[in-house]
């Protein structure tokens, strides 16, 4: 009778009613899970969850695991009602900006701007402890109604029709608390000041001082970012200060030398006097380029803003170009399409990079309510904790605290510190590549976002271990000796081909020289080793049982910031490679202000990355000192480590594809960039395309991130001129491949 009443309820359990795709997919973002995580619960495919959410064709769960499924979503449906907004970051919003409110402006179409620094340990004093009542309003919905504010009105200021929003046109914010968008570009035009807005908003801005200034953006203004991931917080807004505006609040246009080299203005300066006296602090950058204006948390009640002063160097050129010089309504659509797609900027491309990971993976979370109905703060599940963890001694730098009793002036070894770097590797030329006549350069797009995606790291601290079995699922360090890989013989999938070794880089060290014994090397390096078929005896490692995919969220969030954009500048994700190339071609100039965003998003990967490994900056620093950045839970130089070591294995393992099938060999590799000698000048006169189809685990032309673009021609006697020039016959040509213009050689003299 038992089994019939089984049969029974799985039958029942089979027909459980679920929620529409749309509220399947709201509930597991507000929550803060990811596909991965829903998948890995259910013990089902990423891609069978996404179908379940998908808004055009949703599939439906079968068996148990539809019963499993619908446990989970009403279970989160109480959590998260249906009437309460929880935004987050894949909430889908109108397309039509919202009318401004009394005394706003809007803007033409044409100008109409899309959605859009500080440390997470400075970040974090801005709030107060995470006590009980705070963490329980975290995990709280969000509000939906808030005390109305009329912005102040300048006489004669009218309020105009609804801008048009384009594809890079932010959408309109669903949370009242920030209808206005994310930020604010302060200017002053006849004596009045303004503030643009995101969606071609502008308002009239009332206050005459800093400390007004603050007041007005916190109680009128509805300015700010929902929160990234169930957990985390709210954007603080952002006002972007003109000189113009500069001069209206009493701040000087440019700093000084001196203040430039402090990164900013001194104690004594009447603005910060003004602020003190109105009880607002600064955080410990103090007030410079990007100024964190704040007072003590309350509760889960924050009151901070974040200025950004463009010209005292805010906007650095190399990331975000002319941007600074922008007027005010193309800035703000500049740096509303990035806040949008990726996140308000809290400081440099870097910074942001890395703040993006702690916003989608905050450190803490509330607990279930205990027996007396009170929740508490502990640790979020997949994130990096609140506390900073030391590094195993072959990861860290030099002059690290850890390092302070080596003798002076001691140079750590292979054998001694672990050094997975991008390459820069180049070789001379063959006499049979000299005979043909370009030399084409492709580049990976995203390479260092592709390498993150679906890699184990680790989260906690290291283990040490002596003659460890070599696991390729466990982050880690090891000390193990790879100078027995012989690439002219290696395997390529399940058969083994033979290569010319002499003509390919090596995949173990970034000058692609063969290791001479044991070094130190990341998981994916090693497992890359095992991969080419080869026996590999760790001798030493730091492992890291503690693990997961941490960078999944941000390198999702990041490629869907990049493609968004270059989909909006032409460049779809399905295009042939002869249309790819074609629409690559110039494409910066069919909109210059969405190429500066792409360049930003680009830029946000490398510096994130770059972060994770951050060294002393200056403030008195002496090697064996811990300084600034070992303070953050997300110094991670293991992290950073194994991101290099996985992004210079996936190259090498198309390069290695690239050479079984066709006989070519690169001539140069720098970091992202492979350059082969070819009879024409683009890719596809040296890449196997058949039918349109890429060599299978080859390179492949797209926009996704993995694949590759034209980085440039140039001739083979270019690049012979160019190293007999410089006596260097093993010039990286890749470095100057883009333009054939040669700076900073370096032939070893």
């Amino acid at each position: 009778m038992s089994e019939l009443f089984d049969a029974v309820d799985a039958l029942v359990a089979s027909r459980s009613s679920l929620p529409s795709a749309e509220e399947r997919k709201r509930l597991r973002v507000a929550h803060g899970l990811t596909l991965d995580e829903v998948a890995a619960a259910l013990k089902v495919r990423r891609a069978t969850v996404s179908g379940w959410e998908s808004a055009k064709k949703p599939t439906e769960p079968r068996g148990p695991e539809r019963e499993a499924y619908a446990r989970l979503l009403r279970q989160l449906a109480e959590l998260y009602p249906a009437d309460a907004v929880v935004p987050a970051q894949d909430t889908t919003a109108p397309a039509t900006a919202a009318p401004g409110p009394t005394g706003s402006r809007t803007l033409p179409a044409d100008l109409a701007p899309a959605d859009a620094d500080m440390t997470a340990t400075e970040y974090a004093r801005t709030s107060s402890a995470p006590d009980a009542s705070a963490v329980a309003a975290a995990s709280r919905p969000a509000r939906t109604t808030r005390p109305s504010s009329t912005p102040s009105r300048r006489p004669g200021a009218k309020k105009g029709a609804p801008a048009v929003a384009s594809a890079a046109t932010p959408a309109a914010i669903t949370d009242p608390r920030f209808e206005n968008g994310p930020l604010a570009v302060v200017d002053v035009e006849d004596g009045q000041a303004l503030a643009y807005c995101t969606g071609g908003l502008v308002l009239d801005v009332p206050a005459k001082s800093i400390p007004a200034l603050v007041d007005w953006t916190l109680k009128e203004a509805k300015l700010g970012q929902p929160k990234l991931s169930g957990p985390g917080k709210d954007a603080d807004p952002l006002l972007v200060l003109t000189e113009a505006a500069l001069k209206r609040y009493g701040l000087p246009a440019t700093l000084t030398e001196e203040e430039r080299l402090a990164g900013r203005l001194p104690d004594s300066h009447k603005v910060i006097r003004q602020l003190a006296r109105a009880e607002w602090k600064l955080t410990k950058r103090g007030f410079g380029p990007w100024a964190r204006i704040y007072r003590p948390a309350t509760g889960s009640e924050r009151a901070c803003v974040q200025l950004c002063i463009p010209s005292w160097n805010a906007l650095d050129t190399r990331h975000w170009a002319e941007a600074g010089q922008l007027p005010p309504a193309e800035l703000a659509r500049v740096l509303g399409v990035y806040a949008s797609r990726v996140m308000t900027p809290r400081g440099s491309t870097a910074v942001t990079g890395l703040e993006l990971m702690t916003a989608l993976h905050p450190p803490t979370r509330a607990s279930e309510p205990d027996a007396k109905g009170k929740r508490h703060s502990e640790h979020n599940p997949g994130s990096l904790g609140k506390d900073p963890v030391d590094c195993a001694p072959c990861e860290a730098p030099d002059g690290h605290p850890l390092l302070k009793d080596l003798p002076r002036f001691h140079i750590r070894g292979p054998a001694e510190k672990l050094f997975e770097e991008a390459y820069d590797w180049a070789r001379p030329m063959t006499d049979d590549e000299c005979t043909l006549r370009h030399l084409v350069g492709i580049d990976v797009n995203m390479a260092f976002a592709a390498g993150a995606n679906g890699l184990p790291v680790g989260l906690g601290a290291p283990t040490y271990v002596t003659n460890p079995v070599f696991d390729p699922k466990l982050p880690g360090s090891w000390l193990v000796d790879l100078s027995h890989v012989d690439l002219s013989r290696v395997k390529a999938g399940k058969e083994w081909v033979e290569l010319d070794g002499t003509l390919l880089p090596n995949p173990f060290t970034p000058k692609g020289e063969r290791p001479e014994g044991p070094a130190w090397y990341a998981t994916p390096t090693v497992a890359y080793a095992v991969e080419l078929g080869y026996e590999v005896h760790p001798v030493e490692a730091y492992v890291r049982y503690d693990n997961g995919r941490y960078l999944d969220g941000w390198y999702n969030r990041l490629r869907d910031a990049y493609l968004a954009t270059m989909a909006d500048l032409g460049v779809g994700a399905d295009l042939a490679p002869a249309d790819f190339l074609a629409a690559m071609d110039d494409y910066r100039s069919r909109d210059p202000e969405l190429a500066i965003v792409v360049s930003a998003i680009k830029a946000t990967v490398k510096g994130g990355l770059g972060k994770l490994r951050e060294r002393p900056r200056g403030e008195g620093w002496r090697p064996g000192e811990p300084w600034r950045a070992l303070s953050r839970p997300t110094w991670r130089p293991d992290i950073r480590a194994a991101v290099i070591s996985r992004t210079r294995v996936n190259l090498h393992r198309k390069i290695v594809k690239h050479a079984a099938f066709t006989g070519q060999y690169p001539v140069a590799i720098l970091s992202d960039c492979v350059v082969y000698a070819a009879g024409g000048t683009g890719p596809l006169d040296f890449l196997p395309y058949r039918d349109g189809k890429p060599l299978p685990g080859g390179f492949r032309l797209g926009i996704n991130p993995g694949l590759v673009k034209h980085e440039g021609t140039q001739s083979v006697l270019w690049g012979e001129e160019v190293r007999e020039r410089f006596n260097a016959p093993e010039l990286n040509l890749a470095r100057y491949i883009k333009d054939g213009t040669v700076t900073d050689v370096d032939n070893g003299e």
